[in-house]
């Protein structure tokens, strides 16, 4: 029995959890590292212990100083949400060492599924439907040339041990095979400790469909029903929703069976996710287990009407399921998406950056599972997911739809944010149809303009100047609005962002204002301005906007989208030409995975000179200017802060001559 609950997380799943244990009469207790001092899960907790620096190795990773704060805080019980040490079978025996109850399956159960390769045996030797492929220790490459010939290309390559899309190749032709396999295990190596691969069948246009099960501790077992998380980019989940558009009712039963066939076979407790992949004639094969909660819980709740992490404690705490098969109910359609510090324009790259503004729109049907705070930052020392989005409704449409409105009036302005792709995603006739697969973001979706650097309206642009005249930036234009002592004159306005600048032309009409964008005219009849919303008729047509200024930066969300304008009417002019001062520095703190140039090499404006990790993905560090390279300060392997120089690329004396000439 435990009365008190350690929360071995941080973020929305540490506030998601703690919620419902102290709705339950748990006292919990929160950890946190230097970067989350206060953190919204740290308020939320009775108690709060600090684990160690920033760096999730030296504080979320760091066992013992989890175990040392549960010593510390008489805490009985340990629940690991998701990421971090959920799947670390020596930390489910450490805290069973040490008298703690550990919320989550055995370890025996963890290390089993932990292993593709082992997982794949015992699930076909309990009679779960498994891809056609081939797994061995061998390093020489002609066996497994052999097993793809016998297999059928395309194959897919898969480190045994990972997740999240490393060390994973495909592969179409059998000349690829052997450097694909070199690179994907070198990968592995780096991102698990771990290089042993396995070899499958690809499945061409596949559904991603996944089984939540239930297993207490007196060997009952039970399924919730399945999600669809067939909307991912780089083998990672964007978009989830149950029940799946794709699966019948027959199907459904089928699949289920399955799952708690896995779950029983590996004698497993507690919450577990069996995921399977599925082709197009609706046969579907086991792909992993994931022995935790997963990300996507909430679809599940939203249309059992059941509280996931209720059941994981009480399965803790020795207790029997609390329903059979056939009491589970699946009714209406939930939608979740994550809503990420990312640019999906470069590539899903993460973002760094400040909380400026954050209000989640809210309403019939809306769920929003976040762990952040208005003005804190999104750090690059863990994962950039902000906050999770869910829609549920009677139906599928209807759900579909009310996520749309919700992200659309989803207002965060500061860090650059994947909200407009994810709206987009939804209004695609593709999705809406019910016909997403895995291949959807990259084939379909694949010329969205959420894909592609933000280009503002010229309507967009007429709010923006608009917002900078009548608030003011430091005085530049606030001491010109509201009065004129002649006829009206012009008042003209620099934007710059995401590439671009453009000016506008105001021209104060008093009961109106003219902007000119170019050729292009607007008319607006301001309403309502206060320090961060615009409530403005603009051609005929009333709506509002809301902004943030700092400094000269303007941050305005209008119609679904998050916009950043500089104020450029005053900045000193720059040459068209213009290269950068060609100082390469790392973009967040990370490991340099990578230096591909050495000292008096020569490279390009754009070339990649090295690769950094962070935020569990790869940057490359491309030169600003045409060069030789010099001053190289850093090596593979090597941790660095933000903006640390790493090395610099000298320009040419004849160009720096030309330039100075010019002047």
């Amino acid at each position: 029995m435990f009365n008190k609950i350690l929360i071995a997380n941080r973020g929305e799943i540490a506030v998601r959890v703690n919620r419902t244990a102290q709705a339950l009469g748990y006292r919990t207790v929160a950890v946190f590292s230097d970067a989350d001092q206060e953190a919204p899960h740290v308020r939320a907790a009775d108690e709060a212990v600090r684990l160690g620096p920033a760096p999730a190795g030296e504080s979320y990773l760091n066992i013992e100083a989890i175990l040392e704060a549960a010593r510390l805080t008489g805490a009985e019980a340990v629940h690991p949400g998701y990421g971090f040490l959920s799947e670390n079978a020596a930390f489910v025996s450490a805290c069973a060492e040490n008298g703690i109850t550990f919320i989550g399956p055995p370890a025996h159960a963890m290390e089993l599924m932990g292993s593709k390769r082992r997982s794949k045996e015992a699930m076909a030797e309990a009679g779960v439907p498994t891809v056609p492929g081939f797994q061995s220790a061998e390093t020489d490459p002609s066996p497994w040339q052999k097993a793809a010939e016998e297999i059928g290309y395309p194959v897919m390559i898969k480190a045994s041990a990972g997740g999240g899309g490393r060390g994973m190749r495909l592969v179409h032709e059998p000349s690829a095979l052997a450097d694909e396999l070199a690179r994907a295990q070198s990968e592995a190596e780096s991102a698990f400790g771990d290089g042993e691969l396995i070899l499958e069948k690809a499945i061409v246009r596949p559904r991603h469909i996944e089984i939540q099960v239930f297993a207490d501790q007196q060997g009952n077992a039970i399924h919730l029903g399945e999600r669809d998380c067939s909307v991912q980019r780089r083998h990672q989940k964007v978009v989830e929703e149950a029940p799946s558009p794709f699966v019948d009712e027959t199907m459904r039963q089928a699949m289920g069976e399955a799952a708690v066939k896995a779950a029983q076979a590996c004698g497993y407790v507690g919450a577990g996710t069996v995921e399977f992949i599925v082709d197009e004639s609706r046969n579907f094969y086991f792909l992993e287990m994931n022995t935790r909660l997963q990300v996507e819980h909430p679809v599940t709740e939203e249309v059992t009407g059941l509280d996931l992490v209720e059941l994981q404690l009480r399965i803790a705490q020795g207790e029997p399921l609390p329903l059979v098969q056939e009491e589970v109910r699946i009714r209406g359609h939930a939608i979740e998406v994550r809503l990420y510090a990312e640019d999906p324009a470069q590539g899903y790259m993460p973002q760094t950056g400040p909380l400026y503004r954050w209000r989640p729109a809210l309403g019939d049907g809306i769920r929003v599972d976040d762990g952040i705070l208005e003005g804190n930052a999104v750090t690059p020392h863990y994962d950039p997911m902000i906050a999770k989005v869910v829609a549920r409704g009677p139906d599928r449409d209807s759900a579909r739809r009310r996520l749309i409105r919700s992200l659309e009036d989803t207002v965060l302005l500061g860090v650059t944010h994947n909200a407009w792709f994810l709206s987009r995603i939804l209004g695609h006739e593709t999705f809406a149809a019910g016909d997403a697969t895995t291949a959807f973001l990259d084939t379909e979706f694949q010329g969205d303009p959420s894909l592609s650097p933000l280009e503002p309206t010229t309507a967009e642009q007429a709010l923006a100047a608009l917002i900078l005249y009548r608030t003011g930036t430091g005085g530049t234009h606030g001491d010109r609005a509201g009065w004129s002592n002649s006829l009206p004159s012009a008042c003209p306005i620099l934007l710059a962002g995401s590439g671009h600048q453009q000016w506008v032309r105001l021209i104060d009409q008093r009961a109106h204002i003219e902007a000119w964008v170019g050729e292009t005219r607007h008319e607006l009849r301001v309403a309502h301005l206060d320090a961060n919303e615009l409530v403005v008729t603009l051609d005929g047509v009333r709506q509002k906007s809301q902004y943030q200024i700092v400094g000269s930066t303007l941050y305005c969300h209008a119609k679904g989208r998050a916009l950043q304008f500089e104020d450029a009417t005053h900045a000193p002019a720059r040459r068209a030409d213009e290269q950068g001062s060609g100082e390469v520095r790392a973009t967040m703190d990370g490991a340099v995975v990578e230096v591909s140039v050495t000292e008096g090499d020569r490279v390009q404006a754009g070339q990649t000179l090295a690769v950094l990790e962070a935020m569990k993905m790869e940057h490359p560090l491309r030169a600003d200017r045409d060069g030789e390279i010099t001053g190289v300060r850093v090596s593979t392997g090597d941790q660095v802060r933000t903006r640390q120089i790493l090395m610099t690329v000298t320009a040419d004396a004849s160009r720096e001559a030309e330039s100075n000439n010019d002047e």
